[in-house]
């Protein structure tokens, strides 16, 4: 059985997909990027700003999930650019500051919008 998961705290889904799914004990979530889930505008700046909103969306949809990022198990991190690891990788260490999950980080040519970092993760219901 699986449940799909949508809250107005993260960037609402434009095609044939869910924020997230529930299922078997897991949290799913769609990939995401620096939107602002209320205006719908992309943030513009650097990694640092783009990787803040893109983990407190991920937090709101895991949360809404009735889950939070402690739980979290798995996480793929897209950058645009590897150089930009440092600086991604000092605003993830304030989200996942114990126990922090498995993790893979790719260098993707492009991703959508051109943003500079994506992010997903799988995360105990």
């Amino acid at each position: 059985m699986k449940e799909m998961i949508s809250t107005d705290k993260a960037p609402q889904a434009i095609g044939p997909y869910s924020q997230a799914i529930k299922a078997n004990g897991f949290i799913f979530t769609a990939g995401q990027i620096a939107l602002d889930p209320l205006t719908g505008q992309l943030v513009v700046g650097d990694v640092v700003r783009q990787t803040t909103r893109v983990l407190e969306n991920l937090k709101n949809i895991v949360e809404a999930a009735g889950s939070s990022l402690d739980r979290a198990v798995k996480v793929t991190v897209y950058l645009k650019e590897m150089n930009d690891f440092a600086r991604m990788n000092e605003v993830y260490a304030r989200y996942f500051r114990q126990d922090p999950p498995a993790r893979s980080t790719i260098e993707a040519a492009r991703l959508p919008r051109d943003v500079l970092v994506e992010i997903d993760l799988v995360a105990l219901a």
